[in-house]
């Protein structure tokens, strides 16, 4: 089961969520069924099956939360030091074929947005060569396309 970095806040957030559906969603939509059952015919009953359907989607929920939170591992101060690349570290690269300055920041997966053209997830295949490097380093990654050369110039 591979890791997910969050910080505390992430943590406390995901396991509030998770806490929320388990004692009040949860509630409410056993509630919802009980109430449709009431309403005779189970086959023609609309509310009977938005009901279901409802109660579905937290228990999806809930199990999915379960399963990140048992995955966490709560970054440290020493994680997020400047001298190694870490999770949450902002990383200026330099492309050794094409001699371009880039810079990313590593996120955790569970903050990862693909929108985002700045943040490379930490369980990328960029993000995993990048973790642990030092200033004036070189990487060397395998991608789809080939192989990718950064030196690092810096770390934030």
């Amino acid at each position: 089961m591979k890791a997910m970095y969050l910080s505390q806040e992430q943590f406390d957030k995901l396991k509030s969520e998770l806490d929320h559906l388990k004692r009040v969603e949860r509630k409410k939509a056993i509630q919802a069924i009980a109430e449709a059952r009431e309403h005779g015919d189970l086959k023609e009953n609309a509310e009977y099956a938005a009901a279901k359907e409802k109660q579905s989607l937290v228990e999806g929920k809930i199990l999915r939360l379960e399963e990140m939170l048992s995955r966490a591992r709560i970054m440290t101060e020493e994680m997020q030091s400047n001298s190694r690349v870490m999770v949450g570290s902002r990383v200026k690269l330099i492309d050794i074929k094409y001699d371009e300055e880039l810079e990313y920041e590593l996120v955790p997966t569970a903050d990862f947005n693909l929108s985002d053209m700045e943040a490379i997830s930490v369980d990328s295949p960029v993000g995993k060569a990048l973790i642990g490097k030092q200033v004036g380093e070189m990487v060397e990654i395998k991608v789809p396309a080939g192989t990718i050369q950064y030196k690092v110039l810096e770390i934030q």
